[in-house]
């Protein structure tokens, strides 16, 4: 099995379970769903940057500079910012949904008003 298959298998399958989740009527169901789904995006986004096995994200002097001796650095930013952001808004959901456990009773999700 090729490397290139065993990320497409796995960015799939985490995307699978996070969509599965998220359509749960439980709320920290949502909350897992979302995690999930933000892991694989997260996945997708490093691997769009070309898979690079043993090679530095800067280009070193003395190294011809060939597409075929570094790693994209850009990437590997922008997984790293969304991994804080989605750091911030898994503390936020799982505040809410707490919340919302507290107040209700249970974590049940449903479109009926209470009042």
């Amino acid at each position: 099995m090729s490397l290139e298959l065993l990320v497409a298998l796995g960015i799939g399958v985490l995307t699978a379970a996070g969509v599965y989740l998220v359509l749960r009527a439980r709320l920290f169901d949502v909350v897992l769903g979302l995690t999930l789904v933000s892991y694989a995006v997260n996945l997708f986004i490093f691997f769009m940057g070309r898979l690079a096995i043993a090679n530095a994200p800067i280009i070193k002097s003395g190294v011809p500079h060939t597409l075929a001796n570094y790693a994209d650095p850009l990437p590997q930013a922008l997984v790293l910012t969304a991994i804080v952001i989605s750091f911030g808004m898994t503390a936020v959901l799982l505040a809410i949904a707490v919340r919302a456990s507290a107040e209700n009773g249970d974590d049940a999700v449903s479109n009926e008003s209470g009042h």
